[in-house]
């Protein structure tokens, strides 16, 4: 591939919009229980892919197209972001993988998400030239990597400097100069963040990360900032991503709020989902994850196997369904 090692600079202003996420799951192997009554989150039709059919716009028309020269623009919203010669947003995709480079973006995915293609792209001003590579796809054509992230476009965004990409699904994100996701940090002793930048505060009694605890009979499990054990509901769903506790459910067991992924804990599909009642809740492997208010310590496990729909989750998502 022939990446080129220049530098630009240019600024462009954006908006940000939000959707529901979906993601695929896995199966429990204990015993059916009935289902709670109870409201289902709201869900794009398109899942991941942000729309039903690709945009007729700039980016759609543009697939595969090279990124040339890039650029580092500006927003007010979601901060500094990589965009190509013609000032479109790259993007970059969660359920990809960087290390090693590999796109998870196929079919409809891609007709709504073009793929950038490798070729005579340049880094842009600020931006370590290294960062710049290339992946060869499915099809045996190449692809634009940016940090290891296979780098697209948007077929919703319309004009140079549009930013309808970002956050869709709670898996696209603008790329931010050094390859990470693109967002704004609050500045200190301000308001909460934006939506798009990072996860609202952790609830009442969390630290903001969970982390992988032991124990004699479950083994490796999750735990919450407090050291309190973390479960899985069998009546949730992964795809689409929903989470069927509501109401009293929720008093008994509350939903984990977003929080850091600590050491121990496979990064795939850890995201955030958006509940009916506007609020957030954390999913390991796209399952929403919860504490149980029977857990009076750190190390208590008395949510374990609750109606035969209450699990521990394990450092891959899982339910631990041992007893």
């Amino acid at each position: 591939m022939g990446i080129k090692r220049g530098t630009t600079l240019a600024a462009v202003a954006a908006v940000v919009a939000l959707t529901a996420t979906a993601c695929g799951g896995d199966d429990y192997k204990a015993a059916d229980a009935a289902q709670p009554v109870a409201a289902a989150s709201p869900q794009s039709k398109s899942g991941d892919y942000g729309s039903d059919t690709p945009a007729n716009s700039a980016a759609g028309a543009d697939a595969k197209s090279a990124a040339g020269q890039l650029a580092v623009a500006d927003s007010e919203k979601i901060g500094s972001f990589l965009a190509d010669s013609a000032g479109r947003t790259l993007y970059r995709f969660d359920k990809d993988t960087a290390k090693p480079p590999k796109s998870n973006c196929e079919g409809d995915c891609e007709k709504t998400w073009p793929v950038v293609a490798a070729g005579d792209a340049t880094a842009a001003a600020g931006m370590d030239p290294a960062l710049l590579g290339e992946v060869v796809r499915g099809d045996g054509t190449k692809q634009l990597t940016i940090a290891g992230w296979p780098a697209y476009r948007f077929g919703k965004d319309a004009k140079a400097g549009d930013v309808n990409g970002q956050g869709v699904g709670g898996v696209w994100f603008a790329f931010a100069p050094d390859g990470k996701k693109a967002s704004k940090a609050a500045p200190a002793a301000s308001a909460a963040p934006s939506a798009s930048a990072a996860p609202e505060a952790p609830a009442e009694g969390q630290d903001g990360r969970l982390s992988v605890a032991k124990d004699p009979k479950l083994g490796d499990h999750i735990v919450d900032g407090k050291g309190m054990t973390v479960y899985r509901f069998k009546p949730d769903t992964a795809w689409p991503m929903v989470s069927k506790c509501t109401g009293d459910c929720l008093v008994k067991w509350p939903a984990v709020a977003p929080a850091e992924k600590g050491e121990g804990i496979i990064e795939k599909n850890y995201l955030v989902l958006d509940r009916p009642d506007g609020k957030k809740q954390q999913t390991v492997n796209c399952w929403p994850v919860y504490t149980f208010s029977g857990d009076k310590k750190p190390g208590d496990t008395n949510g374990q196997g609750v109606g035969g729909t209450w699990y521990a989750v394990a450092p891959d998502g899982k339910p631990i369904t041992v007893k």
